[in-house]
């Protein structure tokens, strides 16, 4: 009669037979389950809705593969990726240091609730506090910006027991119920009538108001007084917070003049009102700054943030509070809650991405390079009769285009595109393997933050050339 011991090993030795087997006829499988590209772009189209779209007759681009400032698509075609897709993805494609943190978490486990300690998590709060200036004490994880900035709203009410909040006309805070009340451009139509509370105001926007840019701190002053006289006739004790993007994003890279954050600041302390920054896009290395409030160096009360925190490899957004209001809640409670606030797998990728940040000189990277790219669209603004302003701050840029340089008239209607114009110039820029977006009468140019001066001098010669081939 044979040992035990033999008798498992034979076991054993046919289970990994059996397994090998088993892992083989998986690995066929998944190879008969590879899709074309025409199979991927009509599963696309029959069973998605493509945000921000009609529809009807979307043939987008089927992508294979990404690496750095560049990704491929199905038939092997290079596109350079300059709005690091969605001004998220900072660090380009394919950072290994990103997917191996990922990866690494994932071996550990993959999710814990909110309610228990994770060492990513932890550690990517005590990472960004560090980051953010001495007056800052706690970071409450979200989702992305969006709901970053519902809780904050919700933060600065529950602190200050007040309920108005102010916000801009020019402005995208994110497309769900809170977030589209505080959007002030036409994407928050659709969820009118909207919130009660929420207020509009105009931002500093030198260029399209006509006001003399050589002259800043004047215009900071006028708009600033505006704004003051708009609280009182609100009521100041009514007023929770005032909500801003530190630099205006997709509605075309406004950055604010000299004086008027710290004229805002000194604003809100007149009245005891939160201020909170929307950095959601603006952060991380994006303007040169890790934050682009520090550019002006103000203290905000609350800083939302997203996107470039993780870089898009695992949705992530959160609110950083000053300690005064982390303290608040020592004894109050705090009314926000989110199944994966936090997640370990986003925090995880969260830490490498921050320590990446200093350990490869991204935002000296973005520094440097935001002064070439500043150069080169001067450039382009000189050469080009329709190119009315540009704008940049780090690698944060937008071009704007007019049908005139003297009335400033813009080239496209605000919110409407009849002619699709500004779809014209993106296939055209699309046909160089120039990838970005527009937003109005504005091209966006934001690309990944490991950009070389080499690499944008041939990037913007597309853009050069396809405003030439337009007529502008």
């Amino acid at each position: 009669m044979p040992r035990r011991g033999h008798r498992n090993g034979e076991q054993d030795s046919q289970a990994e037979k059996t397994t090998e087997k088993e892992r083989r006829r998986r690995t066929e499988q998944h190879k008969e389950r590879i899709m074309t590209k025409e199979e991927i772009v009509s599963a696309h189209g029959e069973y998605n809705l493509q945000s921000w779209s009609k529809q009807k007759g979307l043939s987008p681009i089927a992508v294979r593969n990404g690496d750095g400032l560049y990704f491929w698509d199905m038939d092997g075609k290079r596109y350079s990726d300059m709005s690091s897709q969605l001004v998220n993805l900072n660090l380009g494609h394919g950072n290994r240091a990103i997917i191996d943190a990922i990866k690494e978490q994932a071996e550990k486990y993959c999710y814990i609730s909110p309610g228990y300690a994770s060492e990513s998590r932890s550690q990517l709060a005590k990472d960004l506090v560090s980051f953010l200036p001495d007056t800052f004490g706690k970071i409450f994880f979200t989702n992305g910006g969006a709901d970053a900035n519902e809780n904050a709203v919700k933060i600065a009410r529950m602190y200050t027991g007040r309920h108005k909040i102010f916000s801009r006309y020019r402005s995208y805070h994110g497309s769900t119920f809170g977030a589209g009340n505080l959007t002030g451009e036409p994407r928050r139509y659709p969820l009118e009538p909207g919130i009660p509370g929420f207020v509009k105001f105009f931002d500093p926007y030198l260029y399209r108001d006509g006001l003399d840019e050589t002259d800043q701190e004047k215009a900071s002053k006028q708009y600033l007084a505006r704004l003051r006289e708009q609280i009182i006739y609100e009521g100041p004790d009514s007023v929770a917070a005032i909500v801003i993007e530190t630099v205006t994003g997709s509605n075309g890279v406004i950055i604010p003049p000299s004086g008027y954050l710290p004229g805002l600041r000194a604003l809100c302390d007149e009245f005891g009102i939160l201020l909170i920054c929307d950095e959601v896009m603006a952060g991380f290395g994006r303007t040169g700054a890790m934050f682009a409030f520090e550019n002006w160096g103000i203290k905000p009360d609350l800083v939302t943030f997203a996107k470039g925190v993780t870089c898009g490899y695992v949705q992530l957004g959160g609110v950083a509070v000053s300690s005064k209001i982390a303290a608040h809640f020592d004894d109050a409670v705090l009314s926000c809650g989110l199944t994966y606030s936090g997640h370990p797998l986003a925090c995880a990728a969260g830490v490498a991405c921050v320590r990446y940040y200093g350990e490869h000189g991204i935002l000296e990277n973005a520094k440097e390079r935001g002064k070439t790219l500043s150069s080169l669209l001067q450039n382009i603004q000189t050469a080009h009769p329709g190119v009315g302003d540009v704008r940049s701050i780090g690698l944060f840029a937008a071009v704007e285009l007019v049908k005139d340089k003297k009335t400033r008239e813009p080239l496209v209607p605000y919110g409407k595109d009849p002619e699709g114009i500004m779809k014209a110039i993106l296939r055209r820029l699309a046909a160089k393997g120039f990838m970005t977006y527009s937003h109005e009468n504005m091209i966006i140019v934001a690309p990944p933050l490991i950009i070389t001066d080499d690499q944008l001098v041939e990037e913007l010669a597309k853009l050069d050339e396809a405003l030439t081939e337009a007529g502008l």
